[in-house]
């Protein structure tokens, strides 16, 4: 995509027309997906019948780099300026995908961690309420196209947070692209007890920004094999 183009394209029309082309070659839950589900297995952990590890991956370079290779073909049919990594794991993913794209890499760190940065309010996520992310206030320029990424979305309360520093300084947010997304939670029934991604997007004013996760809880199949006497020793975080 050309950068003249990928610079005045919107959240709709020609851009919605690349992110559908971009989304046709490796699709959520596809061959591709299903194969590097194989290496993240879930464990019971932080109380959660099935965290997912993308330690599994990490531990694989031809699958860690496949995912790179993936995420980096979708985002330069797309055209970002820079990528935005979410505290922690974002920081993991995001720079070998940045370097391929030859792209800038932004941290979103937690409080008090960056000199020189803006803070979003608090927010809420499966574990609980949060303080608000953080971004140094010059890494975004307005017009910047911005792709923000993280291991994974569940409530997206972690991704809602930093869509929203994007914009306080100008920018768009191209994208949110997670590893895993857990479907469960984008627009469940009234009555489930489970929280609306959709809901939280929408009532925050951000329902227009798009999150494309390449794998789903639906094939992450692989549960772990619990070595005796194991014991779920997660902190919060």
């Amino acid at each position: 995509m050309p950068p003249e183009l990928a610079k005045t394209t919107s959240a709709g029309g020609a851009n919605g027309a690349v992110l559908a082309t971009a989304s046709a070659r490796y699709e959520q839950d596809g061959d591709e997906a299903r194969e590097i589900a194989k290496h993240m297995p879930y464990f019971p952990f932080k109380g959660i019948p099935r965290f997912y590890d993308i330690g599994g991956f990490l531990a694989k370079p031809d699958v860690f780099q496949k995912i790179v290779d993936i995420f980096a073909h979708r985002y330069a049919e797309i055209g970002i300026d820079s990528i935005a990594g979410l505290d922690a794991r974002g920081f993991i993913l995001g720079p070998p995908i940045a370097l391929a794209l030859k792209k800038p890499f932004i941290m979103m760190r937690k409080k008090g961690k960056m000199p020189n940065s803006i803070q979003s309010d608090p927010y809420k996520t499966e574990y609980g309420e949060r303080a608000g992310m953080t971004v140094q206030r010059d890494k975004i320029k307005k017009g910047d196209r911005v792709l923000v990424i993280d291991d994974l979305v569940a409530t997206g309360g972690t991704l809602s947070s930093a869509i929203n520093l994007v914009h306080v300084l100008g920018g768009t947010v191209v994208e949110c692209a997670c590893v895993v997304e857990l479907k469960m939670f984008i627009d469940p029934e009234e009555g489930s007890g489970l929280p609306s991604r959709k809901k939280l997007f929408d009532g925050q004013g951000i329902g227009h920004v798009p999150v494309w996760g390449l794998v789903s809880e639906d094939v992450l199949l692989n549960e772990a094999e619990l070595p005796e006497g194991y014991v779920d020793d997660g902190e919060d975080h």
